[in-house]
């Protein structure tokens, strides 16, 4: 059945996300501190590919302004005492070929990585992060994109995606447009993850803004657990009818999705989708999710949440959240009273 009984309060709420569901995340990540003073500086892509090669621990690698077009993969890990950072303003300019070419940033493997200031344009994906942990992708402008434009995959866990600008996305492909991807398809795990779910658990989305973007601004996909999507700005304008119908869809179980604010949908504010995978032994999802102290103006036809399969999938809608213009009401369950 599903919740009914009282939840936490918004702080305690985000409290317990970040101190508890999320250890060593916000607080080992340095997440808003800026960035420190440069080991190496680059100004050339021949530059810039030696400096991704060559990182080690404690590395700080400050881009120049200017546009870096290439191939930009980095693999070598930093720790949690010496990420390594990689710096830019806006001007500073990451592409790779256009809608259809590369990534604009691939972490391989890459733990412990600092991101901050920078732009990614004119890739087919924006930033993509493959088997990593502790890494922050913070105060970045990713736009123009083919497909998404900052993915989280392969198990990559306890990580922070912050303070970012991102628009303009499903250049290539609509249905891939996403803003911030969480784990991966569960058609995708035969090649992404050996079959087995996508595990890119405890990661935290805050504080961005996103627009302009053809499918969600936030998916979490089922395999996914325990993550927190909180303070971030959504304007559904850009979505269409191959992309997406919500600014937030999760399909994975125990996140905490708090005090975000929405406007215009082409159909709901916030969404879950229950995908039930036990008989083939991968686990069954969309379950337990909580939404508490959001604002969605939907200027559109759904509802302001809406979830999939409610008396079975135990999600929560708070009370406490405000829902205006949504052409079929507040919720299509039941709101919980808060604390």
């Amino acid at each position: 059945m599903p919740r009914k009984s009282l939840i936490l309060s918004t702080s305690l709420f985000v409290a317990v996300a970040s101190s508890i569901l999320l250890p060593g995340v916000l607080s080992s990540a340095h997440a808003g501190s800026g960035c420190p003073a440069a080991t190496t500086t680059i100004t050339s892509n021949q530059e810039l590919a030696s400096a991704l090669a060559d990182a080690t621990p404690g590395s700080v690698i400050s881009i120049a302004d200017g546009n870096y077009n290439g191939d930009w993969v980095a693999t070598a890990s930093g720790t949690p005492a010496r990420p390594i950072w990689l710096c830019g303003s806006a001007n500073a300019m990451l592409t790779n070929d256009g809608y259809s070419g590369g990534y604009g940033l691939h972490l391989n493997g890459a733990a412990y990585w600092h991101l901050y200031g920078f732009s990614v344009s004119n890739a087919q994906k924006g930033v993509v992060a493959d088997a990593v942990t502790g890494v922050v992708i913070e105060n970045l402008k990713v736009y123009d994109t083919g497909d998404e434009a900052i993915h989280l995959r392969e198990n990559s866990a306890r990580n922070t995606v912050t303070g970012n600008v991102i628009h303009d996305t499903g250049n290539r492909r609509e249905k891939f447009g996403e803003g911030v991807y969480v784990g991966s398809s569960d058609a995708n795990w035969g090649i992404l993850t050996n079959g087995q779910p996508d595990h890119s658990d405890f990661n935290v989305i805050s504080n961005n803004t996103i627009y302009n973007t053809t499918a969600e601004s936030i998916d979490a996909k089922e395999g996914t657990v325990g993550g927190l999507i909180t303070s971030n700005r959504f304007d559904g304008a850009g979505l269409t009818e191959e992309g997406g119908d919500s600014w937030v869809d999760v399909k994975g179980n125990d996140w905490m999705v708090t005090e975000n604010t929405g406007t215009n949908s082409r159909g709901d504010g916030f969404q879950t989708h229950h995908r039930d995978r036990t008989k083939d032994g991968l686990g069954d999802w969309g379950l337990r999710n909580t939404f508490s102290a959001n604002t969605a103006e939907v200027q559109g036809p759904g509802y302001g949440f809406y979830i999939h399969d409610p008396s079975t999938t135990e999600n929560v809608v708070a009370c406490d959240n405000q829902v205006a213009n949504a052409g079929l009401g507040y919720a299509n369950t039941a709101c919980a009273p808060t604390t």
